[in-house]
């Protein structure tokens, strides 16, 4: 059984950081590139960072660029996003997933930026 956990989010002031973390497990986490994915009020879910599955080539959402990083541990089964110089429109619940065929979603963490 898939079960993606996402961790970490909360009330932060603008300019702040958070480190979310994703503990996958019920698949070979290894083999999947993984994504952050968030999903603001009243907005579609979007795609926020990718990371390859060894980890040697990320991608971000243009808007997050130089703030936020990706990262993972195959041995953890996690991945990582560590998000710096927040601003109220990162505001949203925060999910991870397989950037491929995802699978079922899990709770989301919330991040709110605001002061």
């Amino acid at each position: 059984q898939v079960q993606l956990v996402e961790t970490g989010g909360g009330l932060v002031q603008p300019g702040g950081s958070l480190r979310l973390s994703c503990a996958a497990s019920g698949f070979t986490f290894m083999f999947f590139a993984m994504s952050w994915y968030r999903q603001a009020p009243g907005k579609e879910r979007e795609l926020v960072a990718t990371i390859t599955p060894t980890g040697d080539s990320t991608t971000y959402l243009d808007s997050v660029k130089g703030r936020f990083t990706i990262s993972r541990d195959n041995a953890k089964n996690t991945v990582y996003l560590q998000m710096n110089s927040l601003k109220p429109e990162d505001t949203a619940v925060y999910y991870c997933n397989k950037r491929w065929s995802p699978t079922s979603w899990g709770q989301g963490t919330q991040v709110t930026v605001s002061s």
